[in-house]
């Protein structure tokens, strides 16, 4: 829990009314960060005792800071956080913002299931390092997690985070789609400055940069998988997992869209389809951290519950690399 002396700070500066101009983000006439761009969303390494291997962590984000990412995830779903302790994922992300170059953004994990929760590890994390928060949408209680209550929800993150808010749905492991309506009514915030969306759903995806067009809100994937198709109506960059094992031509498959070389940028989306689905929706995270082990990062185990694959998956996740010539 954050000490009384913290939660005065910050509802004196929103009392006072301060521009938020941590780490550089809004300017005296309220313009909001830039966040387009790719990121890897960073997994957390893990010792053969199930220890944060925070030196292996290191050793991956310098392997991965050689690549043109605008920044780094840490603390999404690829980094294992319900399995994390609360002083585990904040020492992740201060060695994170230690081991990056100080051009990077860190977009860091903040959601928890209640508010205070999200509250107090935004600001923690914005206390140790973190440029951004990305927060989940809470959904234990999922039935009742109507866009009134998610409206309220993260309309008090933001009020309260000295940092800016990113707003993350990712319908395959909540079971719950952040609803348009929320959407566009949190787009107004001067605090909330975008969404990373991972449903897929590029319909979704089109209408809500349409019905925020007018805000300073920016949309990005939330995978590889559809990385082209969400460029097409407007998303200005990409939480990739695929980003962690093949960075090089991810970056590549945003440079082709951002110069309109839709011919060759096909090409490349249709190689990256069957790499990406196996490291995301078929083989998950342990899919992506053998994957990490054979490019010369360091995937290492999971934390339990989660397993390593079979010798039959393994074969088959090598299969859908070497089929699209990345193996």
């Amino acid at each position: 829990m954050l000490g009384r002396g913290v939660w005065s700070s910050v509802r004196q500066r929103l009392s006072r009314g301060l521009s938020r101009n941590v780490g550089g983000w809004a300017s005296g006439e309220g313009r909001k960060v830039d966040i387009a761009g790719i990121y890897p969303p960073v997994t957390t390494p893990f010792t053969a005792t199930a220890e944060v291997d925070y030196g292996k962590l290191e050793e991956n984000l310098h392997k991965l800071g050689t690549f043109p990412f605008r920044g780094f995830v840490v603390q999404g779903s690829n980094g294992e956080f319900p399995f994390l302790t609360s002083s585990e994922r904040l020492e992740v992300v201060s060695r994170a913002r230690q081991a990056m170059s100080k051009d990077k953004l860190l977009l860091a994990g903040s959601g928890c299931e209640s508010t205070q929760a999200t509250v107090e590890m935004t600001v923690s994390m914005a206390q140790v390092g973190a440029d951004a928060a990305i927060v989940v949408t809470p959904c234990y209680y999922r039935g009742r997690m109507s866009s009134a209550a998610l409206i309220h929800h993260y309309t008090k993150v933001a009020d309260l985070s000295p940092i800016p808010v990113v707003l993350y749905s990712v319908p395959a492991n909540t079971g719950l789609d952040l609803p348009m309506d929320a959407v566009v009514t949190l787009s107004q915030h001067p605090n909330i400055v975008g969404i990373k969306d991972s449903g897929g759903d590029l319909t979704r995806m089109g209408l809500m940069v349409h019905k925020t067009r007018r805000q300073d809100f920016q949309v990005l994937a939330g995978s590889a998988g559809f990385l082209l198709a969400s460029y097409a109506v407007g998303a200005v960059g990409g939480v990739c997992a695929l980003a962690n094992v093949l960075g090089a031509q991810v970056c590549q498959l945003e440079r082709l869209c951002l110069t309109g070389q839709w011919e060759d940028a096909q090409k490349l989306q249709h190689r990256l389809i069957e790499p990406n689905i196996a490291v995301t929706r078929r083989f998950g995270i342990p899919g992506l951290k053998k994957t990490m082990d054979w490019f010369g990062y360091y995937g290492g185990p999971c934390r339990a519950p989660l397993q390593e694959l079979s010798p039959k998956d393994e074969e088959a996740l090598r299969m859908d690399f070497t089929s699209n010539g990345w193996l």
